[in-house]
C-alpha cells in the first residue's frame, strides 16, 4: 500500500512538472507571436504626454466604481457577510455557521485565505497582454473536482489567512506593477470579502476591471448581488450531464442546470466579450470548456447549448490541457490524457454549430 502511494505521488509530481514546462513553453511561443502579430498592448488610465494617436487613449471605468461612490458596494459586501451566518453562498447551501468559525462544505470559515497573488501569463491572451492578469488565488473550493490540478489549494487548504485590508492591498499592488485586471480565482465562497476589499481599494485608486474566475456553478441570488461589480465573467462550463458532475465533482448533480442559468445571468450583466483597441478584454462573458477524455464533459452538448442560447460570437475557450492528476487515477474513464482526435472533434463540433469566437489551442490543432 505504501509503495502504491509512493508511485502515485511520484506520478502526480511528474505530471505537475510536465504541465508547468508545457505552460511555460506555450506562454513563450504566444508571447513571441504576440510581438510579431499584435500592436503594442497597454492599459493607460490617462492620456500620456505627447500622445497623438486616439487609438492609444482608451477610456475605461470599471463597473464597481459607481457602486463604491454611492456606498452601495460596501452595503452589498456587508449583506453578503451576514449571509455567512448560515451559509448559502454556493449551490450546496450547506448552512455552515461560518461567522462562528464553522467550516462549510468548501472547508472555508469566515476567515479569508489566499494561496497566492501575482501576474499570471497562462490565462487567455486578451486578459494577459504584456503585464499579465493580476490573479488572486483563493484557498478552498465548493466544487471539489477529483481531477483538480490545483488540489493542494482547492482541497488541501494551502494558503495564508488574509485580512480585508490586505486583500485590498494585493489588488492595488497588482495594479501598480502593471497587471491589466484583478482576476479573482475560485471566488464563490468569498464574495463578501471581495466586495469589501474592492470598496477599500477603489477608495485608494483601483481602476482595473475585475475578472470573476469561477467554476460556473453559482447561485442566481448571489450573482444578483454582484451585478454591477464584475466587469468580466470567466466561468467554466465543465459538464453537460448531471451524472458526470456528480461523479467527478463531489455530488454536484445540479451543475449543468445551475451553470446554464448562471451563464445566462452573467451574459445579461456584461454582454459579449470583445477586446478593445489595445487588444485587451475590459468587459464581457468569456466561457471556458475543458475537453475531457471519453466524452466525460459532454462537449458536443455544451457547444450546442451555447450556440442555441447565446450570441454566436460568444468567446469560448476550448481547452485541451486536461491531465490526470490528484484522484483521477481512481476513475478509468479520466485516467489518461486527451487525444488529438478528441480535441479535433470538439473544435469541429463548435464550428459546426456556428460559434465564431473560439479560442483554440494550437498545441493540439
Amino acid at each position: 500500500m505504501e509503495k502504491e502511494s509512493r508511485r502515485r505521488f511520484l506520478w502526480n509530481f511528474f505530471i505537475v512538472c510536465f504541465s508547468v514546462i508545457v505552460a511555460s513553453l506555450s506562454t513563450l511561443i504566444t508571447g513571441c507571436r504576440c510581438a510579431v502579430e499584435s500592436p503594442r498592448l497597454s492599459y493607460p488610465t490617462k492620456k500620456m504626454q505627447n500622445e497623438t494617436s486616439s487609438d492609444a487613449d482608451i477610456i475605461f471605468e470599471p463597473a464597481y466604481l459607481k457602486l463604491h461612490k454611492s456606498g452601495e458596494l460596501k452595503r452589498r459586501g456587508e449583506e453578503l457577510w451576514r449571509s455567512m451566518e448560515e451559509c448559502r453562498l454556493c449551490p450546496r447551501e450547506c448552512g455552515a455557521k461560518r461567522l462562528n468559525d464553522e467550516k462549510g462544505f468548501c472547508q472555508a470559515s469566515a476567515r479569508l485565505e489566499v494561496a497566492s497573488y501575482h501576474p499570471h501569463f497562462g490565462e487567455e491572451r486578451p486578459l494577459v497582454g504584456v503585464g499579465g492578469s493580476g490573479t488572486i488565488f483563493f484557498t478552498n473550493c465548493s466544487l471539489r473536482c477529483v481531477f483538480c490540478i490545483n488540489f493542494e489549494t482547492s482541497q488541501g487548504g494551502e494558503g495564508k489567512a488574509t485580512s480585508i485590508e490586505e486583500l485590498a492591498g494585493m489588488m492595488l499592488h497588482l495594479q501598480q506593477i502593471g497587471c491589466h485586471n484583478i482576476n479573482v480565482v475560485t471566488p464563490t465562497h468569498y464574495p463578501a470579502h471581495i466586495l469589501l476589499a474592492l470598496d477599500k481599494a477603489a477608495a485608494k485608486g483601483l481602476m482595473l476591471p475585475v475578472v470573476y474566475n469561477t467554476c460556473g456553478w453559482e447561485r442566481l441570488e448571489i450573482l444578483a448581488k454582484i451585478d454591477g461589480v464584475v466587469d468580466i465573467y470567466l466561468p467554466d462550463f465543465k459538464y453537460a450531464r448531471s451524472e458526470m458532475a456528480s461523479k467527478f465533482s463531489s455530488g454536484a448533480n445540479t451543475y449543468p442546470e445551475l451553470t446554464k442559468k448562471a451563464i445566462l445571468e452573467m451574459y445579461r450583466q456584461v454582454g459579449v466579450a470583445k477586446p478593445a483597441r489595445d487588444g485587451l478584454m475590459h468587459r464581457g462573458l468569456m466561457i471556458r470548456h475543458l475537453v475531457m477524455p471519453n466524452g466525460v464533459a459532454g462537449t458536443k452538448e455544451v457547444v450546442e447549448w451555447i450556440a442555441a442560447n447565446l450570441p454566436k460570437d460568444t468567446y469560448v475557450n476550448i481547452m485541451s490541457q486536461y491531465r490526470p492528476i490528484y484522484k483521477a487515477f481512481e476513475y478509468p474513464e479520466i485516467s489518461r490524457r486527451l487525444t488529438r482526435e478528441e480535441y479535433a472533434d470538439a473544435v469541429r463540433w463548435a464550428r459546426s454549430v456556428g460559434l465564431t469566437n473560439l479560442d483554440i489551442q494550437g498545441w493540439f490543432f
